[in-house]
């Protein structure tokens, strides 16, 4: 059983939903990332999905766009992304760490270091799964089994237009979670409508074995628990992003813990 597997399955027996962050490896700053990391599982979070930058994240809103481009900028690519979570495993060795991205950077490293490089270095690393937005089920089943064979889960998105046939697909290889999109659009945009998500989560799950977690549109302790009502976890990420990028670098940490503490209340409290 994966790390990611297993917290899942702890958290169903104990009746409780799932608290997965979104923040940006190298934002605000490459040397608060892992600090902000830690921060996050202090106050709650159950599993942090960590944002590999990418010059053209096309299903990123405006705020994680940013995010991006400032982390590049600053020099942040997928060898900087791998030493934050080794940074981060120093202390922490039981919040599990998906990577979410894009196939280009995952590609090119594996050009510059080799077949399966990437896959080797994120397993060794401290990484527990991969979320690659550009990668369709039916063309990574032995991208997948290669994850698997590494301890590494290969989790996918889906979204309101999804089809039943992509759902099945969905379901052959995905394993960890999968990350239900709430709205049609970007990240951060829009207006949450729980009773849509409230219909098609039970949908997913004629298809999909793992657990449903749902994000896009939650940005606080209302929606969170709204959704975790209807889901078996909440994905909350560009509202992190702005909190994060008001602070102070030296209190950054803090507002990473109490926001995820005021989330995690609320999802209890389901």
């Amino acid at each position: 059983m994966s790390r990611i597997a297993g917290v899942l399955a702890a958290l169903k027996a104990q009746g409780r939903k799932a608290l997965i962050p979104y923040i940006c490896a190298g934002d605000p700053s490459l040397e608060n990332t892992p600090a902000v990391m830690q921060a996050l599982a202090d106050g709650g979070a159950d599993i942090i999905e960590l944002g590999v930058p990418f010059s053209d994240p096309m299903a990123d809103g405006p705020v994680i766009q940013q995010a991006a481009e400032r982390a590049l900028a600053r020099g942040v690519g997928t060898v900087q992304v791998l030493d934050c979570v080794r940074d981060f495993r120093r202390d922490n060795t039981t919040t599990p760490v998906v990577l979410m991205g894009y196939a280009n950077p995952v590609e090119r490293y594996d050009q510059k270091h080799g077949a399966g490089a990437f896959i080797r270095d994120a397993a060794e690393a401290g990484v527990d799964g991969l979320l690659i937005v550009d990668y369709p089920p039916e063309e990574c089943e032995t991208f997948a089994a290669d994850l698997k064979a590494a301890g590494l889960d290969l989790i996918f998105l889906l979204a309101p237009t999804s089809t039943e046939q992509r759902m099945a697909q969905v379901g052959r290889v995905a394993s960890g979670y999968v990350y239900y999109v709430s709205l049609k659009g970007v990240t951060g945009a829009g207006h949450l409508d729980t009773g849509a998500v409230a219909e098609a989560v039970p949908r997913i799950r004629r298809h999909v074995p793992v657990p449903v977690g749902v994000g896009f549109g939650i940005r606080d302790a209302a929606t969170a628990q709204a959704v975790g009502r209807v889901s078996d976890a909440v994905v909350i990420g560009s509202r992190l992003v702005q909190l994060l990028n008001a602070a102070e670098p030296a209190a950054q940490a803090g507002v990473a813990r109490a926001f995820m503490a005021e989330i995690r209340q609320a999802l209890d409290a389901v």
